[in-house]
């Protein structure tokens, strides 16, 4: 970090930012609010501006919530080339413990950022809290919105999908058993043929037959249920709350489908997420999630600080006598479960990989325990690939 700056602390909030601007020398050179909304950042910008010219120095730029409520304030200041800074909210939080302020204000927070940029050089706590935004491929920007996008739709499903079980099983508990799970196409197709369930046990075997993902089997299985069909005396009110969300199951699927379109053309243009195919096992989500999340290797100074980014890592939780680790909280959630599942798919494939994971489970280590501490091993090796610009190699040991 530069001491020789123009620094810029931007306390973040839903519909009005706090803004400080210093000098090298830790005085205050103005403070103002901007409002979330273009006319206040064109503001930003043109007094910040003004400043520049009454101090033609390098700026730097502090916010909190890189990519939540600052955004697009965030990327409109990379945009403009200067120096942008990510604030560590828990950090922060550990520099006003150790050194409180009179008091709590947007004004005051704002204040507390630019006295990091002064301590930096001086205090790891301060230096900690303040991590600069790497400049991450546009490709990997793109890949992070569309699985964000496709997690969220997902999740939306499994919700609606439990909450039409639980009617069904309510209304008609025969039709529920026709399947094991309620988003199968052909069982979608077949409550949705009709604008009533009563109407699905009159429907004619050929009828039945001509519906979409329905053949012989679950037709025999569709008649069976006919001939004693029975539904609760609440089936007209719940019968179109149910029909209506398996509509939305329907739409969800096929908008996770082009999603899933999306993402694979999206991923063939990423160099991170093409490395990360190669390893076996790792398939398109997952690595385009990676690749997403992570963005850049250039944010981590060295393996171990992806490791704890993408929960592979414990921090060491000892004292005295006692030994433990406990889980960082500078964790990104979404990289570890991605992380998580495409290492548990990667095992069947690799000898050596299932090998040590076995090893782990007779240490007595559980089943994710073991899997993470795999998944420790192949940052490093995700580390070296795409330093060394290489794919996965499978090594055979010759005796």
């Amino acid at each position: 970090m530069s001491p020789n700056t123009l620094r810029i602390g931007i306390d973040v909030g839903s519909t009005r930012h706090r803004v400080a601007v210093g000098l090298p020398d830790g005085r205050l050179i103005d403070e103002f609010d901007v409002d979330h909304h273009a006319a206040g950042f064109n503001q930003f910008f043109e007094r910040i501006a003004a400043l520049e010219a009454r101090y033609p120095l390098p700026i730097a730029v502090a916010m909190e919530s890189y990519n939540g409520w600052a955004r697009p304030l965030d990327g409109l200041i990379r945009q403009h080339g200067w120096t942008l800074y990510s604030v560590n909210n828990l950090k922060l939080a550990r520099y006003k413990e150790i050194f409180p302020a009179p008091a709590k204000t947007d004004a005051i927070d704002a204040r507390r950022i630019l006295e990091l940029f002064g301590l930096s050089a001086h205090l790891p706590v301060a230096r900690n809290a303040l991590q600069e935004v790497a400049a991450v491929p546009a490709v990997n920007d793109t890949l992070k919105r569309l699985t964000r996008r496709r997690k969220q739709l997902v999740n939306e499903r499994v919700r609606i999908v439990n909450r039409m079980q639980a009617d069904l099983h309510a209304v008609c508990p025969e039709l529920l058993a026709l399947t094991g799970d309620v988003s199968n196409v052909w069982f979608l197709n077949f409550l949705t043929c009709r604008d009533a369930l009563p109407k699905l046990a009159k429907l004619q075997h050929r009828s039945v037959l001509a519906i979409p993902a329905i053949g012989q089997k679950y037709a025999a299985q569709i008649q069976a249920w006919q001939c004693s069909a029975r539904f609760a005396p609440d089936v007209n009110i719940v019968s179109e709350m149910i029909l209506q969300d398996a509509r939305r199951i329907q739409a969800l699927g096929a908008d996770i489908k082009a999603l899933d379109r999306s993402i694979k053309a999206t991923a063939a243009d990423s160099a991170l997420a093409r490395t990360l195919q190669s390893i076996p096992g790792f398939g398109d989500t997952t690595t385009a999630e990676l690749a997403g999340e992570i963005g850049t290797l250039d944010r981590f100074e060295s393996e171990a600080g992806l490791a704890l980014y993408t929960g592979m890592a414990a921090l060491d939780n000892s004292s005295g006598k006692q030994t433990g680790a406990r889980t960082p909280r500078q964790v990104n959630t979404r990289a570890k479960a991605a992380m998580m599942v495409a290492i548990a798919r990667h095992l069947p494939h690799v000898p050596a990989s299932r090998a040590y994971y076995d090893k782990k489970r007779a240490q007595g280590k559980k089943h994710n325990q073991a899997i993470r501490a795999l998944g420790r091993q192949m940052i490093r090796v995700i580390w070296s690939m795409v330093k060394q610009q290489r794919e996965y190699e499978i090594r055979v040991k010759t005796t």
